[in-house]
C-alpha cells in the first residue's frame, strides 16, 4: 500500500548535506502542471542563507523516512525563478480555493497529499478536511487518531492560476465544459472576482455555454462581469442568451448602457428583446419566451417531431408542440412523449390537447404557477388577450426560478466552500 504524506510535513523542515549538516530549510515542494492525472514533484525550494533556491528532486533524498538530504555534490547559487507551467505546491494551493470538477463545488486545500508511486513523487490529492488542522495543533500522532474525512483524487481537482505568475498556465475548458452550465454558474459565485474572472474566461472559448453560464448567475454577479466588458461585448454576450434573460438583463443594467447595448444586437434579436421589455418583468409577459415549435393542424406526428429535431428552440421549451390552424391561432398542443408514443402518419392534432390550456401576457405569476400546477404542464402558451395569437410560452423551470426566494441558493448551503 503506496504512503500518502502530508506537504505540511516537509516545510520549514531542516534539510542536511551528506556529511549530517544542515544547509537550509524546505520553503515548498514544486510541482509541474501537464496531462499527468496526478502532477509530479520537479523538486523543492530550499533557503539557504538568506535565498531561495531550487533543488531538483532527484537529489533529494529521505522524504519518506523523515531527514530529507541533499544528496548532489553542490547547490545551484542561482535564485528560484518559477518556470511556465510550474505550481508552488504551499504558495499556490494551501489554504486556498480548488475547484471540484467531480461534485461542481469549490474546496479549500487544507492540506496537500503526496506520494511515490512507482518511483516518482506525485501530487495525489488534498485534504478539505479540519484533520490537517487539529494535526498541526494537536501534533502527528494525536492527528491521526482523528476522523479522517475524505481525501479528494487531484485528478478530479483544477487550481485556480490568476495568482501565478506564469501567463501559460489556466483552467482547462474541456474540464469545466463537463460540469453543467449551472454547476459552473455556482462556482463563479462562490468564487473571489479574480477567480470568477478566471471561470468566464476559461468556458468563454465556447461562446455558447458562456452565454448557458450568464444565464444561470444572479443577477449581481451578471452586471459585475459585464462593467469590464464594452457594449459591444456585452450585446455579443446577450445575442447568445435566451431573450427573455437578456431582456431580465437589459433590464437591470445602468440606463445610460441599456439602450447603446440593445441597438447592438442582432434585428431579430433586438425585436425579441424590445417585446418582452414592454411587458411587467413580474407578469407573464416578462417571464415568457418567444421561442417554441409549432406546426399546422395538417402536420402529421412525423412532421411534427422533425420539426422539434430541426428546431433551434431551448430544450426545455421542446416539451410540448403547438398547433394551429389555417388562420395561425392555436387550436391546441401535443406533449413530446404523445408524439413518441403516436404513429408516424397521424396527424398530430389527434393525438392534441384541444382544451388549449393557456394563459395571458398580464397574469401575474402565482396565477400562471396555479394554471400550471392545476394542469400538470411543464411547458404553458401565451396567448393574447383576444385568444387569437401565441406570442410565448413559459417553462417550469423559469418560473421555478422566479418564485424561488432571492438568495435561495446560499440559504440552502449551495454555493458555499467546502471544508
Amino acid at each position: 500500500m503506496t504512503d500518502i504524506l502530508h506537504l505540511s510535513t516537509f516545510l520549514r523542515r531542516p534539510i542536511f548535506d551528506q556529511d549530517g549538516d544542515r544547509i537550509g530549510r524546505v520553503q515548498d515542494l514544486v510541482a509541474r502542471l501537464g496531462d499527468d492525472a496526478h502532477p509530479p514533484i520537479v523538486g523543492a525550494v530550499i533557503r539557504i542563507e538568506g535565498r531561495n533556491l531550487f533543488v531538483p528532486i532527484r537529489k533529494i533524498g529521505g522524504l519518506s523516512e523523515g531527514r530529507m538530504t541533499f544528496e548532489g555534490k553542490r547547490v545551484d547559487l542561482r535564485r528560484f525563478e518559477r518556470r511556465p507551467g510550474e505550481l508552488l505546491l504551499a504558495e499556490d494551493l494551501l489554504a486556498r480555493n480548488l475547484i471540484n470538477l467531480v461534485r461542481g463545488r469549490l474546496i479549500i486545500a487544507n492540506e496537500i497529499e503526496i506520494a511515490e508511486i512507482e518511483g516518482r513523487w506525485e501530487v495525489v490529492g488534498v485534504d478539505p478536511g479540519r484533520r490537517p488542522f487539529f494535526r498541526r495543533v494537536l501534533g502527528q500522532r494525536m492527528g491521526q487518531r482523528l476522523k479522517a474525512e475524505a481525501i479528494v483524487d487531484f485528478a478530479s481537482i483544477e487550481p485556480f492560476v490568476s495568482h501565478v505568475p506564469s501567463a501559460r498556465l489556466r483552467i482547462p475548458y474541456r474540464k469545466l465544459a463537463k460540469l453543467h452550465p449551472a454547476q459552473i454558474a455556482d462556482l463563479v459565485e462562490q468564487a473571489s472576482h479574480e477567480e470568477g474572472e478566471e471561470i468566464i474566461e476559461a468556458v468563454g472559448l465556447d461562446r455558447e455555454l458562456e452565454a448557458d453560464v450568464f444565464e444561470e448567475l444572479d443577477t449581481e454577479h451578471q452586471l459585475e462581469f459585464l462593467e469590464s466588458r464594452s457594449d459591444e461585448e456585452a450585446a455579443r454576450l446577450l445575442t447568445r442568451m435566451e431573450p427573455d434573460n437578456a431582456a431580465d438583463l437589459i433590464n437591470e443594467i445602468d440606463q445610460e448602457r441599456r439602450l447603446p447595448i440593445l441597438e447592438n444586437l442582432p434585428e431579430a434579436q433586438q425585436g425579441k428583446v424590445r417585446q418582452l421589455l414592454s411587458y411587467n418583468a413580474d407578469t407573464a409577459g416578462g417571464l415568457m419566451n418567444t421561442d417554441f415549435v409549432s406546426v399546422s393542424d395538417t402536420a402529421t406526428v412525423a412532421q411534427a417531431i422533425e420539426a422539434i429535431r430541426m428546431s433551434k428552440v431551448p430544450a426545455e421549451s421542446l416539451y410540448a408542440v403547438f398547433v394551429t390552424g389555417q388562420d395561425s391561432r392555436p387550436v391546441g398542443s401535443v406533449s413530446l412523449g404523445s408524439l413518441l408514443k403516436a404513429r408516424d402518419a397521424d396527424l398530430a392534432l389527434s393525438v392534441s390537447r384541444t382544451q388549449l390550456s393557456h394563459v395571458h401576457p398580464n397574469w401575474d405569476l402565482h396565477r400562471v404557477a396555479r394554471k400550471m400546477s392545476d394542469f400538470n404542464l411543464t411547458v404553458v402558451p401565451v396567448l393574447d388577450d383576444d385568444h387569437d395569437v401565441m406570442i410565448g410560452v413559459i417553462t417550469v423551470d423559469d418560473l421555478l426560478e422566479e418564485l424561488l426566494p432571492q438568495g435561495w441558493r446560499k440559504e440552502f448551503g449551495m454555493t458555499t466552500v467546502e471544508e
